[in-house]
C-alpha cells in the first residue's frame, strides 16, 4: 500500500540550476524543494539509488554563492514536457546553507494574510 507523503514543498516559478559538484556541469533545474529533498528537472534520466554530489549557484548582488550538498536519487520519471525527466532526491545531511536557502525561498514565495499585517 502506497503511503502519501506530507512534506511541505515549495514550487519555484523560476528554476535554479543544479550542477554536478565534481565536474561543474549543469544537471538540470530545481522544480521544488523541501528541507529534506528536492525535485530536479533534467534532460536525461538519472540513476535511482545513486548518490550525487551537487551544487547550487545562488545568484546575488555580489555574484553567485555556491551551496554544496549530497543527495540520493529516490525516483525518476518522464516529465509532462517531452524530452525532460523529473527526479526526486533525498538530501544526505543537508548543510546549513541549504536550510537557509529553503527558508529564504519559503519567505519569498509565501503569501501573507492581510489581516496579519494590520
Amino acid at each position: 500500500m502506497h503511503a502519501q507523503r506530507h512534506i511541505e514543498r515549495h514550487q519555484l516559478p523560476s528554476y535554479l540550476k543544479v550542477f554536478n559538484r565534481v565536474t561543474d556541469k549543469p544537471m538540470g533545474y530545481i522544480g521544488n524543494v523541501s528541507l529534506d529533498g528536492l525535485m530536479l528537472i533534467s534532460q536525461l534520466p538519472l540513476l535511482v539509488g545513486a548518490r550525487f554530489d551537487l551544487r547550487l549557484k545562488i545568484p546575488g548582488v555580489e555574484g553567485a554563492r555556491c551551496v554544496d550538498f549530497s543527495a540520493t536519487c529516490q525516483w525518476c520519471r518522464e516529465d509532462v514536457t517531452p524530452g525532460y525527466f523529473d527526479s526526486g532526491f533525498a538530501l544526505v545531511a543537508p548543510p546549513a546553507e541549504y536550510v537557509e536557502m529553503v527558508d529564504a525561498l519559503r519567505r519569498y514565495f509565501s503569501f501573507r494574510s492581510l489581516a496579519a499585517s494590520t
